[in-house]
């Protein structure tokens, strides 16, 4: 019949099994009886290997755009980082017998391992974000490859911007020792670490790889920022566990953000078949020199004026001027008709 939708019929499969201890080859229940296993250990894999297969190729297929790719590894970009970080501060997270004479050829040598194997991680990344009329043209290797170097070139950059985080922090944590401790032992300086090297990437065309990587943070850290939002110098986050922050969120210089603060969207607006509408700039600006306290939950594309001061548990859905000291009593006597309705979530 016209129109009417036609799936491929799951074709039977066969499976063998093995004994464990002799390498024996087993087929069947009594093969199986014969060669020690037990009824209790009768899993009925043939059902239930095809019942899965039934599930992946016809009724609930979620493959992205119906076929196989190569993709990112999230245990090697783990690895990668690792390694990246260890160039970025290799006295600290590289060899501890590193001497003024090999630092430079370990840094060089370690460099060069991670960038080969990010470029294939990349590579992967972009197969799985090409059109489908680009299946099958030329691999993206070269373009990986791109993307790499460039990534590479931006280091210097964004170690500079490390040592400035890594000062705020020093200096707005009276119970830091040192830069080292801070370096050393601060989830949220991790999860900013990763953050600088996944919105580099994210930048440069490289946005699967790159929220790989936030999420590798945020299951270390509990820290979940998204590799799109911008993020100025000597920022700091205090504890950290429970920090959500936005893709859009635009986030300028010397901010210190305490625990569980969220800067999210207000609400998603929707096309007229009810579908979100993404890419809008939905998330907060918040300007040099704020501090905000834990807890705060600011909310929608609002400004906070340089300079300000949010304090801890404020719900807030409006911009503040700068010099602000905004507490709940006054978040709550300004929008009293801001209900969290459909608001709170990063996006």
């Amino acid at each position: 019949m016209q129109g009417t939708l036609q799936f491929p019929v799951a074709q039977p499969i066969r499976l063998l099994w093995t004994n464990a201890t002799g390498g024996k080859i087993v087929t069947d229940k009594t093969q199986r009886r014969s060669a020690g296993t037990n009824d209790e250990q009768d899993w009925d894999l043939p059902r239930i290997v095809e019942a899965l297969r039934v599930s992946r190729e016809v009724a609930n297929k979620v493959r992205h755009r119906g076929y196989v790719r190569e993709l990112p590894s999230r245990d090697t970009l783990t690895a990668i980082v690792g390694e990246l970080i260890a160039v970025l501060f290799p006295t600290h997270y590289g060899r501890p017998d590193l001497s003024a004479e090999s630092i430079d050829y370990f840094v060089g040598n370690t460099l060069n391992g991670a960038l080969v194997t990010l470029s294939g991680q990349v590579r992967r990344g972009l197969l799985l974000g090409a059109d489908e009329g680009d299946r099958h043209e030329e691999d993206p290797g070269a373009r990986a490859v791109e993307i790499t170097r460039a990534f590479a070139a931006k280091l210097p950059e964004i170690r500079a911007l490390l040592v400035s985080d890594l000062l705020a922090a020093y200096q707005g944590d009276p119970a830091a020792t040192s830069v080292a401790e801070i370096l050393l032992c601060y989830p949220s300086m991790s999860a900013i670490i990763h953050h600088r090297l996944a919105h580099a990437l994210h930048s440069l065309g490289a946005p699967l790889v790159a929220r790989l990587l936030a999420g590798i943070a945020h299951s270390a850290t509990g820290v979940d920022i998204h590799p799109a939002a911008t993020i100025g110098a000597s920022f700091f986050i205090d504890h950290g566990t429970g920090v959500v922050i936005g893709a859009t969120a635009i986030i300028g210089e010397n901010v210190r953000l305490y625990q569980a603060v969220t800067l999210g969207a207000k609400r998603f607006p929707a096309d007229e078949n009810g579908a979100l509408i993404k890419g809008n700039a939905r998330h907060p600006i918040i300007e040099d020199n704020v501090v905000i306290y834990a807890a705060a939950t600011i909310l929608g594309r609002i400004t906070v004026g340089h300079d300000s001061t949010i304090g801890g548990n404020v719900w807030l859905t409006h911009s503040v001027p700068p010099e602000s000291n905004v507490t709940q009593a006054q978040a709550r006597q300004h929008g009293k008709d801001d209900r969290p309705v459909d608001a709170g979530i990063g996006g």
